[in-house]
């Protein structure tokens, strides 16, 4: 792995300048205060600002004329996780965006595209469904062809964004006599057509996600992207982009593994925890000076670091299950007080430890289980084959 440190250019240091107080005026403690309460991860002033200013279209052509450069796109990923900055609904926006780009009809992409990068288009992913489980490819939501539209029914679970986003990047099931990856048409589908109900779900962490049901919707011809039961094709880059199995740039300025921000909660914690284990009490002494707390928080932060450290869809486990382990530990280390939550009166470390708690098992859930992934390193990468769940003879 190399370390060496990036020397910014004048030109550079300077958007690195220009970025940090555009953001610290952008993203104000209303803003911040508006995620907790929503759980929603996302602002739309925010996001238009960003919109106005280019970042957006910037970011998405990145390493092109109509982009950031690599060292660019590093400083605009780093200084927006620092400022707070709401982000999800961008990042399934640009995934689907992609693929919008590269098999949508020439009318769709002309009608989309200006809107992405403006910020008034927003797109969620409509894949999994209530009784579906991790595998996309076991759908039952149905696309029939009707004349020039086609007739959509059916549900889906986990449409994170749903009721901030203006297209829901669709998986459907178009032929059910087929074998299922051969069964799939992929459509972009307005959420403001009529048969369309999104419905809010809480999750234990805070965050808000969406089931949406879809009755007799009607569908232009133009919004199939591909062919139809050509879904797996174009659903395949966003899955491998989301998994973290697409190939990154050689040159050190992308995340280690996929979802690495994410585990940003957990760094925050261990941080938070060691600056309390570490202050002076009336009697002169500190907490950290106990051999049995040197040594837990010493373990959880080499573990913390060495997850951040590791790459590819190997980092996406060790960080999601580092942080199921140490956050336990965490909140022991920081008192009876670290169970209140974040801005909570006395909250040990201002709910850093009890956020981390909480949103563990869902760092391990978003984008795939770690059993999924444990079974992508064990096929691809190991060449163990696929697992046999048949009941013993």
């Amino acid at each position: 792995m190399d370390f060496t440190e990036v020397e910014l250019n004048a030109d550079d240091a300077a958007f690195q300048r220009e970025l940090r107080s555009f953001l610290s005026e952008l993203v104000t403690d209303e803003v911040i205060q508006h995620d907790r309460q929503t759980g929603d991860n996302f602002h739309e002033g925010v996001h238009l600002a960003l919109g106005a200013r280019g970042y957006l279209e910037q970011e998405f052509n990145t390493g092109t004329l109509a982009g950031f450069s690599r060292v660019r796109r590093r400083i605009w990923d780093l200084e927006r996780r620092r400022a707070h900055v709401p982000w999800v609904t961008w990042g399934t926006t640009t995934m689907v965006a992609k693929a919008v780009a590269a098999f949508g009809k020439p009318e769709l992409v002309d009608e989309v595209m200006p809107r992405v990068f403006d910020g008034t288009a927003r797109m969620c992913l409509g894949y999994t469904e209530p009784e579906g489980g991790s595998d996309v490819a076991t759908c039952k939501t149905r696309a029939v062809q009707d004349g020039d539209h086609w007739v959509i029914n059916g549900s889906k679970m986990f449409t994170t964004g749903a009721h901030n986003c203006q297209y829901v990047f669709l998986l459907t099931n178009s032929d059910p006599d087929a074998p299922k990856h051969k069964a799939l048409s992929m459509f972009l589908v307005p959420l403001d057509l009529p048969g369309i109900e999104i419905q809010g779900i809480r999750t234990v962490d805070g965050d808000r996600t969406n089931i949406v049901y879809y009755t007799d919707v009607r569908v232009p011809e133009k919004y199939l992207l591909g062919e139809a039961n050509g879904g797996w094709t174009v659903l395949r880059g966003p899955l491998d982009a989301e998994h973290g199995a697409a190939p990154t740039v050689a040159d050190g300025l992308s995340d280690v593994s996929i979802m690495a921000h994410q585990a940003g909660v957990m760094a925050a914690a261990v941080d938070a925890v060691a600056a309390r284990v570490g202050q002076v009490d009336a009697a002169g002494k500190r907490m950290v000076d106990d051999g049995a707390v040197a040594y837990r928080l010493g373990r959880s932060a080499a573990r913390l670091e060495a997850s951040l450290s590791t790459p590819s869809i190997f980092g996406r486990v060790a960080q999601a299950q580092t942080m199921r382990d140490i956050a336990p530990d965490l909140m022991d280390l920081a008192g009876a007080a670290s169970v209140l939550s974040v801005d909570s009166d006395g909250a040990a470390d201002n709910g850093a430890s009890e956020y981390a708690f909480r949103f563990a098992p869902l760092f391990g859930i978003y984008g795939g289980t770690l059993e999924v992934f444990r079974n992508m390193i064990a096929q691809h990468v190991l060449g163990l084959g696929k697992p046999n769940y048949s009941p013993p003879r």
